[in-house]
């Protein structure tokens, strides 16, 4: 059980994949008054920024899943690295379906919502490892502009303009759906290249050292392509955001 390969030689160097900064990272976990001893679930945690950190400033209790061995493996050495081994679990496994034995506080899916097949079935999902009065986050791309073409969507990665909302109408769907939106993070133009900017020279590195690899092909023209792309596109028309919600 693996995401694509493509994805963890894009990401290996990523401590966080998607948009949100250490910085702002920090701030929401603030945002979400966290008391010591709240127990958060995140699923597809990646390497586990967000748990490791959370433990470490809060005191929090994280058990977080994804799919990818090596992310997994990653966050289960960040939380060593900060002195939190004993407080957080990373599972090595598919979330879809997965509800905790225990009931907590925060359930967190960060930039991942295809694990419930959508929002809509992510928030459902995560409600059922939910206590009462606890708090949903999701993380989601949304347009910062909606695309004048079909074309300019598809830059984005987008399989369609209705693939995603504008930042209004994501939030009134949460909404729509029996919550209220409580708090949100918005990535900026900074966090956005962060992110996406550091795959450029991890996949550089990646083909210095295997010019053999059987992906090196792939892994070349993805580099070849990918700053004109998120240039031209996806800098300019796509916004992504973390949004805490808690039933009416």
């Amino acid at each position: 059980m693996d995401i694509p390969r493509i994805f963890n030689i894009t990401e290996s160097a990523h401590r966080i994949h998607n948009p949100i900064t250490p910085e702002k990272l920090a701030v929401f976990g603030a945002a979400l008054r966290l008391e010591s001893g709240d127990r958060v679930l995140d699923i597809g945690s990646g390497s586990g920024e967000m748990l490791c950190t959370w433990a470490r400033d809060h005191g929090i209790i994280g058990t977080g899943i994804d799919m990818s061995q090596l992310f997994t493996e990653q966050a289960k050495l960040r939380a060593v690295e900060l002195g939190v081994a004993d407080r957080v679990t990373f599972i090595h496994g598919d979330a879809a379906g997965y509800v905790s034995d225990e009931k907590v506080s925060v359930a967190a899916c960060v930039g991942a919502t295809w694990i419930g097949g959508g929002v809509a079935g992510t928030i459902e999902l995560l409600a059922r490892s939910l206590r009462t009065g606890g708090i949903i986050l999701i993380g989601e791309p949304y347009w910062r502009q909606l695309p004048p073409t079909e074309e300019v969507a598809r830059g984005c990665l987008a399989e369609s303009i209705s693939e995603f909302l504008i930042l209004p109408e994501l939030l009134a769907s949460f909404g729509r759906l029996g919550y209220d939106a409580v708090e949100m993070v918005l990535a900026d133009q900074d966090g956005w290249d962060r992110y996406e900017a550091a795959k450029w020279l991890t996949m550089r590195r990646w083909l210095e050292a295997n010019p053999g690899d059987e992906l090196a092909k792939d892994v070349r023209a993805k580099l070849s392509s990918e700053p004109d792309r998120y240039a031209t596109y996806a800098r300019e028309y796509l916004g992504w955001g973390v949004f805490a919600l808690m039933l009416r």
